[in-house]
């Protein structure tokens, strides 16, 4: 899909946005790293402060009617305190690694400009990561925020340009499209930046892959978490509940289904109700379908929304439902016909009943097959062989083993991925990156290159082996 190419005046006023973003980049690419970590912390500060980040957290929620806004302080800090730990001490300018026997010097150097599409559901924490990463490069950025989180966004400028005041930094190296922020303003930005990152839905994804600028997008979510018959049910109950009801599941890493392994599933499923969840009889359910999923697709009546709302909308009332903490219903197939089995965005969870684990890693794949694939698996079990069966064969980036997937996926204190709110799905995902977004994705790498002792080996040390067994 080739994008079409727009006259003035949107293309004139990006290009004087980006001519802007460029001179102000021209500055920091002189930077030194301990100046390049001084914007770095600024930028962190700018939305890490608890007044501005509450400020941030109160405006998403006002200005989109999306999730919950203490969820949303709680994640503005963690992903930013999380991000900044990360960076900390990392090479990002100059001479970043050398290699004496290969005779290679590798620098890095900045990408230029960065056009940053951030979704509603993020308004505050996505821009700002992106903000964080791009500057560590030394790169400047524009932000394309989505209509409804346009104030978060320009809130967030504010902030971030008082605090590169502090250190010297041109205002300019972070942008933001003016308002009304438009399709085709953001088209424009992915084709005249020189890299395009974009967090949100896949129809912009697939607008900045078709863009002609070197682009960084993400995979569909659709978590699925398999619970194991070996599984501490009471501790993945509450870490599956924590996941599913935070920022009522905007992330792309909550879980959306559950399979249980029968010899398990009814006392998991009692476990997920003292956690909090309210199992739904088929007839709710199907009342339910009806509110969610208008036209057999996932409508945006229940995307991020409280489980009263919820319910309220699809005419539930049952004595209880409104004040549990996430609904819960009961599938048995994947794909159009069960819209059940794809990514929700809100407080329900689809359970599924698998006689064991070889089925449950079929149950799973359907699943992915049909939404989600190349994102990432949860599995709470001790079994090291059905974790190692995951990471072989499920077509995900990650496979998360018992921890709270949406507060693990996207890095944690206590696991090693790298601190983002975008997730790369490999092929499987049609993305052109596997990781965690991070600012290596913000830097080109200079080699410089000399010559070595020759290190060409002889046909006997290639083919040896070959010989032996096949014959010349």
């Amino acid at each position: 899909m080739k994008q079409p190419v727009y006259e003035s005046p949107v293309r004139d006023a990006i290009a004087q946005l980006v001519a802007r973003a460029r001179a102000a980049q021209r500055v920091a690419a002189s930077y030194d790293q301990a100046q390049v970590d001084a914007m770095v912390a600024a930028a962190g500060w700018a939305i890490i402060e608890p007044k501005r980040n509450r400020t941030l957290a109160d405006l998403a929620v006002q200005d989109t009617g999306l999730g919950n806004a203490d969820d949303k302080f709680t994640k503005n800090h963690r992903k930013t305190l999380g991000l900044l730990r990360d960076l900390k001490g990392a090479k990002s300018v100059g001479v970043v690694a050398e290699h004496p026997s290969l005779g290679i010097v590798e620098i890095a150097r900045p990408v230029g400009v960065v056009g940053a599409v951030v979704p509603s559901t993020n308004p505050g924490a996505t821009p700002a990561n992106n903000i964080i990463n791009a500057l560590k490069g030394a790169n400047a950025i524009i932000l394309a925020p989505s209509p409804k989180g346009h104030s978060t966004g320009m809130k967030l400028l504010e902030f971030v340009h008082e605090q590169l005041a502090r250190v010297g930094a041109p205002a300019d190296l972070v942008q933001c499209l003016p308002a009304p922020v438009s399709k085709a303003m953001s088209e424009e930005l992915m084709r005249q930046v020189d890299l395009v990152v974009v967090t949100g839905s896949q129809s912009n994804v697939r607008a900045g892959y078709s863009s002609g600028t070197p682009a960084l997008g993400v995979g569909a979510g659709n978590v699925v978490v398999i619970v194991d018959g070996d599984a501490d049910l009471a501790d993945a109950a509450t870490k599956i509940a924590r996941s599913k009801t935070f920022d009522f599941a905007t992330s792309c890493s909550s879980e959306n289904s559950a399979v249980i392994v029968a010899a398990v599933y009814d006392a998991m499923v009692a476990q997920l109700t003292r956690a909090g969840g309210i199992l739904l009889t088929a007839e709710e359910k199907a009342r339910l379908a009806q509110a969610m999923f208008p036209n057999g697709k996932l409508g945006s009546a229940t995307t991020a929304q409280p489980v009263a709302k919820i319910c309220a909308l699809a005419g539930l009332d049952r004595a209880g439902l409104r004040a549990a903490r996430f609904l819960m219903v009961e599938e048995t197939g994947a794909g159009p016909k069960h819209p059940y089995s794809g990514e929700k965005l809100c407080p329900v969870l689809t359970l599924y009943r698998a006689r064991d684990f070889d089925d449950a890693f079929a149950i799973t794949q359907s699943i992915y097959d049909f939404q989600g694939n190349g994102h990432s698996v949860g599995i709470h079990t001790f079994d090291e062989s059905h974790v190692e069966r995951l990471g072989r064969e499920m077509t995900v980036c990650r496979v998360i083993v018992n921890q709270a997937h949406a507060i693990a996926n996207g890095g944690s204190f206590d696991n090693g991925l790298p601190f983002s709110l975008s997730m790369g799905c490999g092929t499987w995902g049609r993305n052109s990156f596997s990781e965690n977004l991070n600012y290596r994705h913000f830097l080109n790498t200079t080699r410089i290159v000399r010559a070595i002792p020759p290190r060409e080996p002889s046909l006997e040390e290639i083919f040896g082996d070959y010989w032996a067994k096949h014959g010349r």
